[in-house]
């Protein structure tokens, strides 16, 4: 096949059994269907041969988390595109045609990204990825559909293809010759931003990103950790500034990390004022093991290159939803973007 859906899976039998029909029905015309499991203990595995016999599983040895386990189970698959498939997503009829239709006119397309929408609240956009991911100049990601914690309803008002900065690892259409060429995902991620810091040097190298509106799929989120939790809080700050770290021109780098040191402490004081304690130290233990990684990120650095790139919104996107109350991304200055 051309196709290779492949569904990474931890301890996710519960979602195995509710959405992975879903994707067959939908899928196995035009893809093959893959899992590959990260040492499940929960029965994942021999659920997936007796009901499934006819999804290929490969079965990585460890937990190495989301990037390792998709580089792992990706170099025993020959397919021209990936799709990076989160095993909590229902997927449509005729959700891989439009977006693959799309890549197959332009090779400069590496990547690229369907609709996403809440399976919880079916008109309104889901949080990891909406309408299309971006970031702000000081590295903050959000999306056309949702900034922050605020979801917009898909009212149509971003039903139309356009380039953005990062596409969703929930639900990633990926050339496979680029991801290879690339080294795959990063696995000091572990999890959590993992996709931006891929779509970031995907555009590095003179690839675009696009988002397809003619695919919808809809997505429970959270669901390897809870969507409020310590853990996650931890990754996605660690992970955030590694990036900025791994990626920014020179000349923006050290401007930037001296104010997201001052704009990581608004978001201590906000989670102590929630009573988000375990929140608020997850912050702190994500500055101090960026600091124990940075020799090493700055080697990272060292063998990459770093250019300006596009479809980065200029201003701070922190300073515009809680200074100027801004909600949705058409309440975004257009003259900010870059």
């Amino acid at each position: 096949m051309k196709i290779a859906v492949v569904i990474l899976n931890w301890n996710g039998k519960s979602f195995l059994e509710k959405f992975l029909p879903s994707v067959v029905m939908h899928s196995s015309d035009i893809a093959d269907v893959v899992v590959a499991d990260n040492a499940s203990t929960d029965g994942s595995v021999d659920f997936l041969r007796s009901a499934f016999p006819g999804v290929r599983l490969i079965e990585n040895p460890e937990n190495g988390g989301f990037s390792k386990g998709y580089n792992d189970a990706l170099r025993q698959i020959d397919a021209e595109y990936y799709v990076l498939l989160n095993s909590d997503v229902e997927v449509t009829e005729g959700w891989i045609e439009p977006v693959i239709a799309m890549m197959d006119t332009d090779p400069t397309i590496a990547a690229c990204q369907p609709k996403i929408r809440s399976l919880l609240d079916r008109e309104k956009f889901e949080y990891a990825g909406a309408a299309g991911g971006f970031i702000d100049a000081y590295g903050y990601p959000f999306c056309r559909g949702r900034i922050f914690d605020v979801l917009e309803s898909d009212e149509g008002q971003y039903d139309d293809s356009c380039e953005i900065f990062w596409a969703t690892g929930a639900c990633l259409f990926v050339r496979s010759e680029r991801y290879h060429a690339l080294g795959g995902l990063d696995e000091d991620f572990f999890a959590h931003m993992e996709e931006i810091d891929f779509c970031w040097r995907l555009k590095s190298a003179g690839y675009r990103i696009m988002f397809c509106p003619d695919a919808t799929v809809f997505h429970v989120g959270g669901g390897s950790l809870p969507k409020v939790s310590p853990r996650k809080t931890y990754l996605n700050f660690r992970n955030n500034l590694l990036l900025l770290v791994k990626n920014l021109p020179a000349k923006k780098l050290g401007g930037v990390l001296f104010v997201r040191c001052f704009l990581d402490i608004f978001a201590v004081l906000k989670f102590l004022l929630k009573g988000r304690v375990g929140d608020a130290g997850a912050i702190w233990s994500a500055h101090a093991h960026f600091l124990r990684s940075l020799p090493r990120f700055l080697k990272k650095r060292r063998e990459l290159a770093q250019g300006s790139v596009g479809q980065v919104y200029g201003g701070s996107i922190v300073y515009e939803h809680f200074v100027r109350g801004v909600s949705e991304f058409s309440g975004l200055r257009p003259n900010k973007w870059q």
